[in-house]
């Protein structure tokens, strides 16, 4: 992680008022008098009596975040801190109240300063409950899900590696749904270079910008073919509210990355379905989820869907390790006859049909692989959708979350998040 420092001279010059800068919101009592621009004042240059306290003053992004800079001994860009900036202004404060009593800036604390020092500038919102260094840790990835380059870990240090084989990429937290907040289950880590070539994309953008790809109009775009942006098309995909049949006509050709959430309930029940294959007993498995299918036509779909990605499981031979099963089930997503066979099994179902079948199985321990189910408005908190996404959203009823570890029951889902 890359820091930018203030040049000696300036940060001496900003640390001296920091003091006198900072009493505004720290001193009771009309006796504090705001000084310079970086205090409050009215138009007409009197202070104003109803001055938001400190505490007050914390619960702002802009100023929470320059505070909680302060209180790691870290510094902002020195570009973000003008006269009267809320970054600026937080910094001050912290320094004032603690002086040189300050927290250890580890590279968990310096991502998650990162992250949030991103949303701010990008006017984005920043679910700061469930987003915590530890939480950000956890998204950390040897490969990019969608290019499948390797990367760097992502709280390393130093310059990268050089010695061949090695990874050299550099990874970055970046939001599957641009128009949802930076929340929980809307974050994974992708290649930084396709992240920079995906900007501010969109699912249907990125589908369709795959599907021209994969009809020749060219070989690459950016430097990534059309599978990575298929495969980076579908992530997008699972943190986007799309209806019923849209979703479930979409290709399974990458498996969500940790903590990444889907809230369509058909790619959930897809997921589900594909990490049979995982995990031994699964032919017990089946059979209990055979039952659960509503109608015989149903369950007939269900059996040879299943028979069918069965059959490319045992492709990869019983001594593959999880890295080049995972990949296997991907891959086995572009066979043609498995689309057909699936969308002639998810059709038939309705998106409540989906949330029962989610439900039932987390109920009796059949979700392996790590996928867990939520309720709907645990899927999407904090995440700040757009009205027609909210209501689209909350119409699935329900959302499945890649997560390692064993499923748990619907009563203790949002105490786990």
């Amino acid at each position: 992680m890359i820091q930018t420092l203030l040049p000696f001279n300036a940060l001496a010059a900003i640390t001296a008022a920091a003091r006198s800068a900072a009493l505004s919101f720290v001193a009771p009592g009309p006796a504090a008098a705001p000084h310079g621009a970086d205090a409050a004042a009215t138009a007409d240059g009197r202070h104003d009596a109803a001055a938001p306290t400190l505490a007050e003053r914390r619960e702002e992004p802009g100023f929470a975040l320059g505070w909680d800079h302060a209180r790691h001994g870290l510094t902002p860009p020195l570009d973000l801190l003008p006269v009267g900036s809320p970054l600026r202004q937080g910094w001050l404060a912290a320094q004032a109240v603690a002086g040189q009593r300050t927290l250890p800036a580890r590279p968990a604390q310096r991502l998650w300063l990162a992250l949030r020092l991103r949303a701010w500038q990008q006017g984005q919102a920043f679910e700061a409950v469930q987003l915590t260094p530890g939480f950000l840790a956890r998204l950390d990835t040897a490969q990019c899900p969608a290019s499948r380059r390797p990367l760097r870990p992502l709280l390393a240090s130093g310059p990268a590696p050089d010695a061949p084989g090695t990874p050299t990429g550099q990874g970055r937290i970046s939001r599957l749904n641009p128009a949802a907040a930076y929340a929980g289950g809307n974050l994974a880590v992708l290649d930084a270079e396709l992240a920079e070539a995906r900007g501010t994309l969109e699912f249907d953008a990125l589908w369709a910008q795959a599907q021209r790809l994969a009809a020749g109009e060219c070989s690459a775009l950016r430097g990534f073919d059309a599978a990575t942006w298929l495969r980076l098309a579908l992530l997008a995909s699972f943190a986007t509210p799309l209806p019923h049949g849209q979703a479930a006509s979409l290709p399974l050709v990458v498996l969500p990355p940790n903590r990444v959430r889907l809230v369509n309930p058909v790619q959930g029940l897809q997921l589900m379905l594909t990490l049979q294959f995982t995990h031994g007993g699964y032919a017990r498995r089946l059979l209990e989820l055979s039952a659960l299918m509503p109608g015989h036509e149903t369950r007939q779909a269900f059996q040879i869907f299943m028979h069918t990605m069965l059959a490319r499981r045992l492709a990869a031979g019983a001594g593959a390790g999880p890295a080049d099963l995972r990949r296997a089930l991907e891959d086995s997503w572009t066979d043609p006859l498995v689309q057909r066979r699936w969308q002639r099994l998810a059709l038939r179902l309705t998106a409540a049909d989906c949330e029962r079948l989610l439900q039932r199985a987390a109920q009796r321990g059949l979700m392996v692989g790590g996928g867990r189910w939520l309720d709907a408005q645990a899927a999407t908190e904090g995440w700040a959708l757009r009205a027609g996404d909210d209501a689209q959203a909350r119409s699935g009823m329900g959302a499945c979350s890649a997560r390692p570890g064993n499923a748990r029951k619907r009563g203790s889902q949002k105490l786990a998040s």
